[in-house]
């Protein structure tokens, strides 16, 4: 049996389901998408609406993640890069910039002159940036895990620092308030942030799928086709149909196709993203800005009209996220994020575009991995698992999960030539 008349499908056209698929036709496989939405991207979607490029949810690339300079052309995707810092918005309606000199000099002053920290603080800051660079990923995720809060009070950080910044900054990472995300987690994306820079591609964050999709050549793609379950020798499609498969990848949360993991739901952080148009830039930099009020809704804010969009539309493009639960009517969140927004940012004339509602915007996860080898995604003698559920939530797992799985059943065909007949005559 020739290798593209196997018949290997991918459930789920995110990003891990594209590297799986390029990871496949690289060693000469044909492999099937199937994809529940109208086009492949999973969480990395753009949208123009009223002539605005609106991401779905506030995201950004760091170009310090290993597999992202792997499988992207960097060049390619024309990246706007972000100031390394954040200018933070206190209850008062003051603020102050705070950020990382060492990768932009223009922002030593404003740091040193912050009292948003004290200098040890800032000391600290820097010793643990210069840490982080010498460990390796391995050690960091092989270190003992802690909530990410309990890792900042041990490390000697004031109160002080950890409300100013690394709550409101590392919540709008970790989508949820109170950093109980894993520790090493916070060193992972500490130390890509030390060693990179974060970006925004000129069309989008869905440049990234785009491109992915672009090097696939001999993959065929199904969509608005959700799956409603995945056996070893058949997908069963929402609408009824049946197809019959050889192998099948499963991308993101498996538990709701494979009866096997039913039990084994898999819970997710949330957020909202909301968009306005506003006349003029409060922030002319292309730097975030973060609401340190304890019991605020707002966690950040970015002017998208600040980097270079391939849709600008007629005014600013701001974008507003929220990480905390509210339970508010989308009315009533609109009402007290624009009130946040002149209370905390001196942002009144607003007009609201369109409001993102993530239910599944990262997974929740304990014990955190950086890799895994392509045997730990095999679930059956057929069914493989991707995505980054399996490690951690980024879109450096989900790219490292998408090709280990593709590795996985590589080998199986490749090293077990029995396997292969067997699979071959299964149909």
């Amino acid at each position: 049996m020739e290798k593209k008349e196997y018949k290997i499908h991918i459930v789920g056209a995110g990003v891990s389901g594209l590297i799986a698929a390029i990871a496949l036709e690289e060693q000469g496989y044909h492999p099937i998408v199937i994809e529940a939405t109208d086009r492949a991207g999973g969480r990395v979607k753009t949208d123009i609406f009223k002539g605005y490029q609106l991401d779905r949810g506030f995201q950004v690339l760091l170009t310090a993640y290993p597999m992202a300079k792997k499988y992207l052309d960097f060049n390619n995707l024309e990246l706007n890069y972000l100031k390394p810092g954040a200018i933070l918005h206190n209850e008062e309606g003051s603020h102050t910039t705070f950020g990382d000199p060492l990768r932009d000099r223009s922002l030593l002053l404003s740091t040193l002159k912050s009292k948003a920290a004290s200098l040890k603080d800032k000391w600290q800051i820097f010793t643990l940036n210069r840490q982080l660079v010498n460990k390796s990923l391995e050690e960091i995720f092989s270190s003992p895990e802690m909530t990410t809060l309990a890792y900042l009070q041990q490390y000697g950080f004031s109160d002080k620092v950890i409300h100013n910044f690394f709550k409101p900054f590392f919540a709008g990472i970790f989508l949820e308030p109170s950093l109980e995300t894993s520790s090493r987690m916070f060193e992972f994306v500490y130390k890509m942030f030390g060693q990179g820079m974060a970006a925004i591609p000129k069309n989008g964050m869905e440049a990234i799928t785009e491109q992915l999709k672009s090097k696939l050549k001999h993959t065929k793609f199904y969509y608005d086709s959700p799956v409603a379950q995945v056996s070893d020798k058949l997908l069963l499609l929402e609408n009824g149909k049946e197809m019959s498969t050889h192998f099948t990848i499963v991308t993101g949360d498996a538990s709701l196709v494979v009866p096997s993991l039913r039990n084994q739901e898999i819970d997710w952080h949330s957020c909202d993203t909301l968009y306005f148009e506003v006349p003029t830039r409060t922030i002319k930099k292309p730097i975030i800005g973060l609401c340190t009020a304890a019991n605020a809704l707002v966690n950040n804010i970015f002017y998208h009209s600040s980097i270079e969009n391939r849709e600008m539309g007629a005014n600013e493009l701001l974008s507003v996220t929220v990480v905390r639960e509210h339970g508010l009517s989308n009315k009533a969140l609109i009402e007290q994020v624009s009130h946040e927004l002149n209370a905390y940012f001196g942002i009144s004339e607003i007009q609201f575009l369109k409001q993102y509602a993530i239910k599944k915007a990262l997974p929740k996860l304990n014990n955190l991995k950086y890799g895994l080898s392509s045997t730990e995604t095999r679930l059956t003698t057929t069914i493989f698992l991707a995505g980054d559920v399996l490690l951690n939530g980024s879109l450096n797992a989900a790219m490292l999960a998408g090709e280990r799985a593709a590795q996985g059943i590589v080998n199986v065909l490749e090293e077990s030539p029995d396997l292969a007949h067997f699979t071959s005559e299964y149909i």
